[in-house]
C-alpha cells in the first residue's frame, strides 16, 4: 500500500488524475431507456470533482483506489453515493468503477429534453473498455418516469441496448411513460 487517508481530505496527484478520467468516462454515459440517446451536460466535465469519504486507500501494486464509508462523489450534476467505490486501473487507465452501497446510487442532469438520469443497485459497475454498465442487486433504471428494475440489469451504452433479469421472488418490471401527443 503506498498511501492512507483517515479523512475527507483533497485526493492526491494521483488520486486526482485517476478520478478526472474516471468522472470524464462516466460523464459520457448516455443513459437512456428505451428513447433516443441523451447526453450528459457538457459543463459537468469543467466543474470541479469533489470526494468525500471516511478513509481513501490507494494500492498502486494492485492498480486500484479504494473510498471506504459514505463515500460521495460530485461534479457539476454528477452525483454517486456509496459505502465503497474502487476504482480499478491498467496502464495509468481506468478500466473499472465499481460503487457499492444499501443502495447505491447516481444520478445526474442530461440535456434538454431529456431529464435526469437515475439508476440504484446494491453494487453498480462501470467498465470503460466495453461502455458498459452493470446494475445489480435490487437494480433500478429511470429516465422521464420511464423506468426499468430487476436484479441484474446491464446496459450496453455503443449497442444502445439494455438487459434486465429477474431475482428469485421479483420478475423484471418496467413502466413506460405514454409518447407526448401532439395538441391540435
Amino acid at each position: 500500500m503506498i498511501g492512507s487517508a483517515r479523512t475527507a481530505r483533497a485526493p492526491t496527484a494521483v488520486q486526482a488524475l485517476t478520478l478526472t478520467l474516471t468522472l470524464a468516462l462516466t460523464l459520457a454515459l448516455p443513459l437512456t431507456l428505451l428513447s433516443a440517446p441523451a447526453q450528459a451536460l457538457p459543463q459537468d466535465a469543467d466543474q470541479p470533482i469533489h470526494i468525500r469519504a471516511d478513509a481513501a486507500e490507494m494500492d498502486q501494486a494492485a492498480e486500484q483506489i479504494v473510498y471506504r464509508g459514505a463515500v460521495r462523489v460530485d461534479q457539476g450534476t454528477l452525483q454517486v453515493i456509496a459505502e465503497k467505490i474502487i476504482v480499478q486501473y491498467e496502464n495509468q487507465k481506468v478500466v473499472r468503477i465499481i460503487a457499492e452501497g444499501n443502495p447505491a446510487s447516481y444520478r445526474q442532469e442530461l440535456e434538454s429534453p431529456s431529464g435526469e438520469v437515475i439508476a440504484e443497485a446494491a453494487t453498480i459497475t462501470y467498465l470503460t473498455k466495453d461502455e458498459r454498465l452493470e446494475l445489480k442487486g435490487a437494480a433500478r433504471l429511470s429516465q422521464q418516469g420511464n423506468e426499468i428494475s430487476g436484479e441484474l440489469i446491464v446496459y450496453d451504452m455503443v449497442a444502445g441496448k439494455v438487459d434486465a433479469v429477474a431475482g428469485d421472488e421479483r420478475p423484471v418490471r418496467m413502466i413506460l411513460q405514454p409518447a407526448a401527443r401532439p395538441r391540435e
